[in-house]
């Protein structure tokens, strides 16, 4: 399963993507707005929004990518390890 987490901390990075392989995900992290980020998000299962920390332009980016291949959307506003966590252990049950 692959997960596109947009948003959250810088220094939370290496987090991010390690609790994924826990969860057996594949993941990408986007904290800043890249110039081509429409183009680098791909086609993932699962787009995680951490919308405390992410400017609006971003939101819609994402947004738009993820309806094109119609992936799983979450929001949260909290851009811990433990609400990604919990994000992945209801999601994960869901989409098997």
């Amino acid at each position: 399963m692959s997960v596109v987490i947009v948003g959250g901390h810088d220094r939370m990075v290496c987090m991010y993507k390690k609790i994924c392989k826990e969860h057996k995900c594949k993941a990408k992290v986007f904290t800043q707005m890249s110039a081509n980020l429409s183009g680098q998000i791909g086609s993932p299962d699962l787009l995680i929004l951490f919308t405390n920390t992410v400017s609006h332009k971003m939101v819609r980016t994402a947004l738009a990518e993820a309806e094109k291949c119609k992936a799983n959307i979450v929001r949260s506003h909290t851009s811990s390890g433990t609400a990604l966590n919990e994000i992945l252990d209801t999601v994960m049950p869901a989409m098997a």
